[in-house]
Parts: structure tokens; sequence; C-alpha cells
């Protein structure tokens, strides 16, 4: 038996109803902010990645998907969204449209070579919205908003947002060296990967799951002590706005992100959710106004977030939410004839056709089986079909709450079920 691949997951039944909920919830949010849907390819030129995502990151070093094809052309599998997203604005010239800023928003399959786990696949879903062209500072509260909106719809408790800033080009270099300078006499107490970053990335060392608790990580300095004037009036503007939003944020100094490409704003989204510990955060993003230039763009200021959907449906599944899905048929149509049945076809289809959903028999139950099929399928009306009341043009209609039934003529069906559904 061919089994599916370790880390992907088939997703269907109630918890394909569920994903669906969640997909539209999510497309009536972003609709409300604006944002326009955009599906780049799953894959693209390595390349992308290793100029967009960074080279130094665990992403690009570790985790991506990357093969020839027959072209002998190095492709990848997309990692993540951004990078796309920025690739699809430059080459289809977005900049140059009259509507500005750009507002995009994503959902869709991400591919990482990790170690599978609880929430963490490699075959993972991610939802995100990006925001091209505009450097305007409650932009940045606007983008963090949206996932915490979609958090409290959703009815996860505690959501907080936990904010930096990580300066503007001359701040981060400032920080970049005194970082350094800090490390390097303690860099041999850290783990191997942090060596490794301490000239390349040295920021990433503070985003390390091995040394996270470590003292020499927690007592370095940070970034708000090296922060310049415009940087520090920025970051203060932006948590004005998110308090205009009465938006519960909290800085934290050691949230730097893991990829390159951020400046000024980073942030973090947490929710609390049984079982999730420590490891609660949802969603997270940051401002980058110099990704699409290193991408060959135009200078661009851009924001944006990715959130995961699996650890998102697991967080729902943890804190036992249900969700308003919707699970039921508005009829299911019975019948035990062959002339019952070719009216039975008949009727579907033309329900269907005006709105109306609903299924019928086709597994040759008896008439007492299918009332059990009905129930299975929470069916609100019960459309039985017999020859006699056929030949009166009727059908008789149930209820399957109330269980009470009456003769509807065939021609007044649809107006009756519009008005009862």
């Amino acid at each position: 038996m061919i089994t599916k691949q370790k880390g992907t997951t088939d997703i269907y039944g109630l918890n394909g109803k569920k994903w669906l909920y969640l997909n539209n919830l999510i497309q009536d949010i972003c609709r409300s902010y604006n944002y326009d849907y955009i599906r780049t390819p799953i894959f693209e030129a390595t390349e992308l990645f290793h100029r967009g995502v960074g080279e130094t990151t665990d992403i690009v070093t570790k985790e991506t998907y990357d093969f020839k094809d027959r072209g002998d052309r190095s492709i990848t599998l997309r990692p993540e969204g951004t990078a796309g997203v920025v690739r699809s604005y430059i080459e289809n010239k977005m900049y140059g449209d009259a509507t500005q800023p750009v507002k995009l928003f994503y959902n869709g399959t991400m591919y990482r070579y990790e170690r599978p786990q609880s929430g963490r696949m490699r075959e993972l879903t991610q939802f995100g919205c990006e925001v091209l062209g505009c450097d305007d500072h409650y932009i940045d509260a606007e983008v963090i908003s949206i996932p915490v909106l979609l958090f409290k719809m959703l009815g996860l408790r505690n959501i907080k947002v936990n904010i930096n800033t990580l300066g503007d080009e001359e701040s981060r270099n400032n920080y970049r060296e005194a970082l350094i300078n800090y490390l390097k006499p303690h860099i041999n107490d850290l783990c191997e990967d942090c060596q490794k970053r301490l000239e390349k990335n040295p920021l990433r060392i503070l985003d390390c799951k091995v040394d996270g608790e470590n003292a020499i990580l927690k007592n370095a300095p940070t970034i708000l002590d090296y922060l310049n004037d415009s940087s520090k009036e920025r970051f203060e503007s932006v948590k004005h706005y998110l308090e205009l939003m009465d938006i519960e944020y909290e800085v934290n100094p050691k949230i730097v992100r893991g990829l390159d490409y951020y400046n000024h704003t980073v942030f973090e989204i947490e929710a609390t959710v049984k079982d999730f510990g420590a490891q609660n955060v949802l969603a997270g993003g940051g401002r980058y106004n110099k990704m699409v230039e290193m991408l060959d763009g135009p200078s661009t200021p851009a924001i944006g977030f990715a959130c995961g959907l699996d650890r998102l449906m697991l967080a729902i599944e943890k804190e036992d939410i249900e969700l308003n899905i919707f699970n039921q048929i508005d009829c299911f149509l019975m019948y035990v004839s062959d002339t019952e049945k070719d009216m039975a076809v008949k009727l579907a289809n033309d329900l269907r056709s005006n709105g109306i959903i609903c299924d019928m028999e086709n597994m040759g139950r008896s008439l007492k089986a299918q009332f059990k099929q009905a129930d299975r399928l929470n069916s609100k009306f019960l459309l039985i079909l017999n020859d006699t009341d056929l030949e009166n043009n009727e059908v008789t209609v149930k209820d399957n709450v109330t269980k009470e039934e009456q003769k509807i003529n065939i021609d007044e069906l649809l107006d009756f079920l519009n008005v009862n559904i």
C-alpha cells in the first residue's frame, strides 16, 4: 500500500469542513481590510529564496526542498510566502499601479524539510499579508491587527502582541557591532550554529532554539539601547496606533525574527493554549524596507506577517473551540422504485441549481436505512417520493426536527424550501 509522505497529512471529512471555515473566515477578514488575494507558484528559482530569505537563515541552510528540473534549472519548493509575493510585485510592475499601497494576502502550502512534530509539518499551510509601497507607521499597526482579529474571532484566549524594533540601518549596524563585541568572549560556550552566526548574522543568535535560556543571551545588550532618534520616534508612533486600536502589546527586545530581511518593526503574536507551554506564538512578521530592492526592484517600503494554519488548527483543537461550521444539508431525497428515482434525479438537479443543498439515495438502501442516512447527513428536510404522490404531482416533505409531514405540490417545492430553510 502506498502511504502519504512523512510530514504531510490528508484533510477530509469534518476536519476538511473546519479548514474551509477557517479559510472563509480569513477571506472575509482580508476583504474587510481591502486586501487582495495573491497566489504565487509553489516552486520558484532557488536564487529567489537564497537572496530574499537570506543565506544565513535556517530555512535556506537546512530546510529547503531544492532540486534540478529537466532543464537543469535549480528549483526550490517555496518555504515561505513573502519572497514569492515580492518577486511577483516586481515582475508584474505592481509598483506602477495607480492604487497604492499594494495590499495582498495569501493562503497556501509551503515546504520545509524539518523534523515533523505536532503542529509543524513538512508540507505546511501559511496565511499571510503583505503591504508594499507604504511607510506610514499606522500600516505597521494595521498589519499587526489582522491576525489579532482572526484569533479573537476564533475565540482564542489572552491574545498578546510582542513587539520590538530593529531600527534603521544605522541603528542596526551599531547594535550588530555591540552584539559581536559582547558575544565574542562567550562564543565557545554557545552552540555550533551560534558560533557560525557570529560574523554572518549575530542577531540570529538571539533567536537560537538551543541557547535561548542561556544567561549569556539573556544578559546580551538590546537593540533599544542603540536606536537613533528617528527609529525611537517611529517605534513610539507604532505603539501609539496599537493603543488607539485597543491592541494589548508588550515590548520584547529579544524578538529579532528568523529572517535576514527585517528592519524597524518586528512582532510575534501569542495566545494562551493548553499544552503549548512557552511555545504559544501563532503569528509573526515585520517590516522589510530593503527586500524589494535586494531582489532588483525599486526602493519600496514593505511590511507583512505569516501565520501557520496547521499550528492554529491545533490550538483550536487544544482549546476545545467549537467552530461554527455548516455540517448539514437542506434536504435528502428518498425513493424506492425506478420511476421515483428518475424524479429524485430531476428534483435534485433543479434544487441544486437554485442553491438548495441536497443529496439523494444512491446505494440501494431500504427506506428504513435511508432515514438513518438522512440523520447521518443532518438533513433538515426529507423529501419522500412515492409513485402515488407523483401521479398527483406531489412529494411528501418531512421536517426532520419536528417530524411533521405535509404534501407539497412539486411546482411549489422550491418556494416552500426557500421559505423554511
